[in-house]
């Protein structure tokens, strides 16, 4: 998003827009929803900065653990939305899966990850999820 020359002046985190992306729920999903995230937050970035550096990755660490375990635990499709918030950025990701994420021992002898849901609670200031009649919406508010 550009500064409006009309008003000289760039535009605040209230009139900046949403993304929504819909994916069919397909391996390489996972590499696109991270894509679409890191284009929206370069757009962001030029009229609201990151107040760190690190805030950036995380958001992309958070979509692309979000988007993978949708493809391993719910198959099909999800959208993905982010939009600013006052100090943050918002991440829903809904899926088709009416099953709550539930975090599991990480055992790196056995493999098979259990790592990517405590990711997503370390790195967000509240994660919720709200399970509806055609799936459910992870919802994680990161700092920005």
């Amino acid at each position: 998003m550009d500064i409006d020359p009309s008003r000289n002046r760039k535009p605040s985190v209230e009139e900046f827009g949403t993304l929504t992306s819909a994916f069919g729920g397909e391996l390489r999903n996972v590499t696109d929803a991270r894509l679409a995230a890191d284009g929206y937050l370069r757009a962001l970035a030029r009229s609201t900065p990151p107040s760190a550096p690190e805030h950036w990755d995380d958001i992309l660490l958070v979509v692309t653990e979000l988007a993978a375990n949708t493809i391993q635990y719910a198959p099909g499709p999800f959208e993905l939305q982010l939009r600013p918030t006052v100090d943050g950025v918002h991440v829903t990701l809904h899926d088709s899966s009416t099953t709550p994420p539930a975090p599991r021992r990480f055992r790196p002898s056995q493999g098979g990850g259990g790592i990517g849901w405590h990711l997503i609670h370390a790195l967000s200031d509240q994660v919720n999820v709200i399970v509806r009649p055609d799936g459910k919406d992870v919802h994680a508010f990161l700092p920005w």
